[in-house]
């Protein structure tokens, strides 16, 4: 069953009255693809949301997020962020710079090999001053995390610990704010595709949708793990998301069945396929917009895919949410 107008109306107040740092330049552009659109013979209208053009700490989706957790960090009395990922992170890249920017200390807890020559975002997150510990294994860091936070308790700091991506339900709520930024802009779309892994953008767009009273398809393509794994983790936060509104939370999801394709991770997180390749090609040669490696290159291969086998109606529109990680081009 879907929200009423009233509900509605109710949560969409009680999201905007959300605490929130104004971080980066929004509403972040959208842009027409028709030459890419023309490049693959017509087909569905095709639309970008340019969420890599964001305007703060090298952009992303990672920083809708961040406006809301870091918020919530400094009104609890924070003086250190705490976060992981991997290597190359663009999540630990966005929070060391919303450190940076107010005052307080990052420390990054990163899965991998410490590499011998700094690149990418490992390259930012050192200029941005971030403390940095690394683990073995992906298993290995939210207990290192939280033996950090105690010793940094011990020591009369206040830490605040963010999960991986701030794919909380705080933080997925960046994202149902930036659906109606969207609708203000040029309305809803009838599909949305873009890249998914821990889940939190999607929940934010699905969220949103709801909450703006939309049919609009939230397609979200794996940048790494299964199918289901993912459905459930964004349904968790959904919801969640409706106990911070006000709302039921299961009211938040969409009729139909989550939709998350995993059909183009190829061999694995970060490894780029011959697909992905294609992609970045394409849209760099047809419309001047470069994507990274390891989430939007494989989600817009996913959209020309779908549009190539005529799986988008040609009267619909369909809009790519570009959610940023260039630095990864360069790692």
């Amino acid at each position: 069953m879907s929200l009423s107008p009233g509900q509605q109306h109710a949560a969409r107040q009680a999201l905007e009255a959300l605490p929130a740092f104004p971080l980066g330049q929004l509403p972040t552009p959208v842009h027409e693809l028709e030459h890419l659109r023309r490049a693959l013979g017509g087909g569905p209208r095709l639309l970008v949301k340019r969420d890599d053009v964001i305007g703060f700490g090298f952009g992303g989706n990672k920083v809708r997020k961040l406006s809301l957790v870091a918020a919530r960090a400094k009104g609890e009395g924070a003086d250190t962020l705490i976060t992981t990922g991997g290597v190359q992170s663009n999540h630990a890249r966005v929070t060391a710079a919303v450190a940076a920017h107010l005052g307080m200390r990052c420390v990054l807890v990163l899965n991998g090999t410490p590499p011998e020559r700094l690149t990418g975002n490992a390259l930012l997150a050192s200029l941005l001053g971030a403390e940095v510990h690394y683990v073995r294994t992906r298993a290995e860091r939210s207990v290192a995390m939280g033996h950090l936070a105690e010793q940094l308790s011990d020591r009369g700091h206040h830490p605040f610990v963010i999960p991986l991506g701030a794919s909380t339900p705080l933080g997925a709520l960046g994202y149902a704010r930036a659906v109606g930024e969207l609708a203000a802009q040029v309305g809803l779309p009838d599909v949305v595709v873009h890249s998914t892994s821990s889940g939190g953008t999607q929940a934010g767009l699905v969220a949103g949708c709801a909450l703006y009273g939309s049919g609009t398809r939230v397609l979200g393509v794996s940048a790494d793990d299964p199918e289901e794994a993912i459905k459930s983790h964004v349904r968790v936060l959904v919801e969640e998301m409706g106990g911070l509104l006000g709302v039921p939370g299961r009211q938040l999801l969409p009729d139909r069945d989550l939709e998350v394709d995993a059909g183009f991770v190829g061999e694995g997180y970060g490894i780029p396929t011959a697909a992905s390749r294609e992609a970045t090609e394409l849209v760099a040669r047809t419309e001047g917009i470069f994507l990274d490696p390891t989430y939007t290159a494989k989600a817009m291969a996913a959209l020309l895919a779908y549009v190539r086998a005529g799986r988008f109606d040609a009267g619909t529109t369909v809009l790519f949410w570009h959610t940023g990680g260039l630095p990864g081009i360069f790692a």
